[in-house]
């Protein structure tokens, strides 16, 4: 399958109607809740489950040695790193991730990933061990309210009372996931429920009350946008995650082209919009490009797809796009006006309204609006010191020349990511995975291992690289000997400069030096040794002239992961900067040095 086809093909409903098919042999039978689990699980064509036994679903894993279900289980060696590892499945393949853990600390254990999920708009189902339901309020042996906890970072959560709900709860949960606005979905599994007896049934059909996925694109809306269109000066398009997830990439890139518009895309819109197209604006926001943010300050329309106005995109929301008039295509009606009034919006999937307006709106031409933003693009490009020293920018710029941007990269926290972003140069859907609302450290790794076994799964052969510092990798280092165990060739880099980098960053910028426990140099572990004690290749660079070769060296490794060790230097940050409380085009750039802040 090729790169181009990959999400639209995996967007399509055949995978579901496999799963559907494998489980019409078992309907009308009677079988334990733990065996229903599992062939819903089936049904819902879960390909791979990322899970961790204990004793409120040891019979779900006793029944899984039994019936050999179709799908593939990989053990994690922590449910955060499973919760993650779901995430990079979702993210990179456009479908429903599946984690599985025990009761108690099993189900706390995944909080941080469910509340990662939320936040980034990713489509998993977290199933939960619980204590049989008599006990449940008794303080049991590892009992956790975890409809209780999980409440208020999930799309919706389930406590399962008898077995025949199993099928009808499981089919609705990933039906939530997936729909409107993605994210993720708990289901708690009583122990009594999964050991009791029931009958297998099986219904397509979804009957959710009060659920529905909105639709306003009606002709009154699209007649009111083409004339705000057609009357702009200065157009941009502000892209975000929503793109992604709606699978109108393409749509959106031949709206882009045919309106002449330039694009600029949030940390999760990377890769909506080809960054090699000329009318590609990069990032923007916090780190984003010193040229997109003056775009954004200086446009009188920004055309929003898919984008929820984070605060790391507009900095202070009083002085962001002074000038310009709001259109919001937007799936989830809460992010309407919430942040940024929007004078237009469509409460909608993005793809059906971009299709709609593009054949209404005529084609333009906005020469001096683009040789606006040539000149700030020329004023101050993104640049770091060539003095010698191995610095981050650089590896990123071997990396890039070696994968020629047909990879996915997934990053961790931190300087890494931003410097990821700005580097990487994203030309395809789905080739950038990141933590972005919550801003989760020790994510890159887990994710980056979800997404080769979810690529795989799929039959589709790309490389996966994982971006990380030396601070979060080893918040879920963990997760290398699974993906050594599991065969899967990831890419791993780590920038070391024995630094929390992006707090020391703070710390020197606002906080005159007081570099209060950030320093690493002491816990740090030998990078390499660690990998090779997980039966990983591993390879270290010091210099600028070793890069290459190491970048050769992992490159070779194609049964395992290999992992790169860089060793940068600790001082470098990451411009341009947008400071807290400070608007879009106040940046701290390479070339501007910074004033002193409040």
């Amino acid at each position: 399958m090729s790169s181009a086809s990959t999400a639209a093909a995996l967007a399509e409903p055949q995978a579901r109607l496999r799963g559907k098919a494998a489980v019409q042999q078992h309907i009308g039978k009677r079988m334990s809740g733990a065996e229903i689990f599992l062939r819903a699980l089936e049904a819902e064509d879960a390909r791979v489950v990322f899970g961790h036994p204990g004793g409120a679903v040891i019979h779900v894993y006793d029944e899984m040695a039994r019936v050999q279900p179709n799908f593939k289980h990989v053990l994690v060696r922590h449910e955060q790193g499973g919760t993650h590892a779901a995430e990079g499945y979702a993210k990179a393949t456009g479908e429903v991730g599946t984690v599985l853990v025990t009761s108690g600390p099993g189900a706390t254990n995944t909080v941080t990933g469910i509340a990662d999920a939320f936040m980034d708009s990713v489509p998993i189902v977290v199933f939960t061990g619980q204590v049989p339901l008599p006990l449940i309020g008794n303080d049991a042996f590892q009992e956790t309210d975890t409809l209780g906890v999980t409440r208020s970072i999930t799309k919706h959560n389930y406590l399962v009372r008898a077995p025949e709900d199993i099928p009808r709860i499981v089919h609705e949960a990933y039906h939530l996931a997936r729909t409107g606005r993605p994210g993720p979905v708990v289901v708690d599994l009583p122990k009594d429920v999964l050991m009791s007896e029931g009958v297998f049934a099986y219904d397509d059909a979804i009957r959710m009350r009060g659920y529905s996925v909105p639709h306003e694109c009606d002709e009154v809306r699209l007649r009111r946008a083409v004339r705000m269109i057609e009357s702009a000066q200065r157009p941009l398009l502000y892209v975000g995650g929503g793109a992604i997830n709606a699978n109108a990439c393409e749509a959106l890139t031949e709206f882009a082209r045919h309106l002449n518009v330039p694009v600029t895309t949030s940390l999760h819109g990377l890769g909506a919009f080809p960054e090699n197209d000329p009318l590609s604006l990069g990032m923007l926001g916090m780190h984003g490009t010193w040229w997109a943010n003056q775009a954004v300050q200086h446009a009188d329309l920004i055309i929003a797809v898919g984008a929820r106005f984070d605060d790391r995109v507009t900095g202070m929301v009083d002085r962001w796009a002074p000038h310009a008039a709001i259109i919001h295509i937007e799936i989830d009606k809460s992010c309407i006006s919430k942040n940024i009034y929007a004078d237009l919006a469509f409460n909608a999937d993005a793809k059906p309204v971009l299709e709609a307006l593009r054949p209404l709106v005529r084609a333009r031409k906005v020469k001096r609006w683009h040789n606006k933003i040539q000149g700030w693009r020329e004023e101050c490009p993104l640049s770091y010191a060539d003095d010698g020293e191995l610095r981050p920018q650089f590896v990123l710029e071997r990396l890039r020349a070696k994968t020629g941007g047909d990879a996915v990269v997934v990053t961790d926290v931190g300087q890494n990511q931003m410097w990821a972003a700005q580097y990487m140069n994203y030309t395809q859907p789905r080739s950038h995975i990141t933590s972005g609302g919550l801003g989760t450290m020790g994510f890159s790794l887990p994710a980056a291992l979800g997404a080769g076994l979810g690529l795989r799964a799929y039959g589709i052969d790309k490389t996966v690289i994982s971006i990380n510092g030396d601070g979060g990798f080893m918040m879920n280092a963990q997760e290398l000997a699974v993906a050594a165990a599991h065969g899967v060739p990831l890419k791993v880099v780590i920038m070391n400069n024995n630094f929390l980098g992006m707090v020391r960053q703070w710390q020197e910028l606002f906080h005159e030096n007081r570099f209060s426990h950030t320093d690493l140099t002491d816990t740090n572990p030998d990078f390499v040794q660690l990998a090779r004690a997980s039966r990983c290749a591993a390879f270290r660079a010091e210099r600028t002239d070793q890069v290459d070769g190491v970048i050769e060296k992992a490159w070779a490794v194609d049964d395992r992961p290999a992992v790169m060790e860089f060793r940068v230097v600790k001082e470098e940050m990451v411009f341009p900067m947008v400071p807290v409380g400070k608007s879009s085009d106040e940046m701290i750039t390479s070339k501007h040095a910074p004033e002193t802040f409040v």
